[in-house]
């Protein structure tokens, strides 16, 4: 990804705007520093109890997630991942479907694009990824560093901005 990262938050405005309710999907493994930060950002989001926001387990088999969603029928689905950005530890950015070759190697077997592509014609609406630069000082069964700590901060803030009915 070149050139600076458009807002987040005002990235994910537009692709959820209108939306009751969005599917939240964490997926990667929590025991591996480089690919926790999707589950960890999901924990967080889950957490901070957006009206709106549903988050489902995904973890290492997002695939496993599309029956639950199903049964949601949210108006979006929106999913976390750990990627390589190209940018410092801490950012967080929308990743076009034509960009996930550039994402870390994952814990999960599917490409991510089947599985967007898959919601979006299964279940019918649209699917939007964001990726968090993992922090390469992460350690495995750590704490999480204050850069992995700012990109799930960044996450919180932009969903819980693009949410905001008021």
């Amino acid at each position: 990804m070149n050139g600076p990262p458009p807002d987040l938050e005002e990235t994910l405005r537009l692709r959820l705007g209108g939306a009751r309710t969005v599917a939240v999907l964490g997926v990667g493994d929590e025991a591996l520093p480089m690919d926790r930060l999707g589950p960890m950002a999901a924990r967080a989001l889950e957490l901070m109890g957006i009206p709106g926001v549903r988050v489902l387990p995904a973890g290492t088999t997002p695939e496993s997630a599309t029956g639950p969603v199903r049964r949601l029928r949210p108006d979006r689905v929106l999913l976390l991942d750990a990627a390589d950005l190209g940018r410092e530890p801490g950012e967080a950015a929308v990743v076009r479907p034509g960009d996930v070759g550039g994402t870390l190697p994952s814990s999960h077997g599917l490409p991510l694009t089947v599985l967007m592509e898959f919601l979006e014609v299964d279940v019918g609406v649209p699917v939007t990824l964001v990726g968090l630069q993992p922090d390469p000082e992460a350690v495995e069964g750590g704490a999480p560093t204050p850069r992995e700590r700012e990109a799930v901060a960044r996450v919180e803030t932009a969903l819980a901005g693009a949410m905001d009915r008021g």
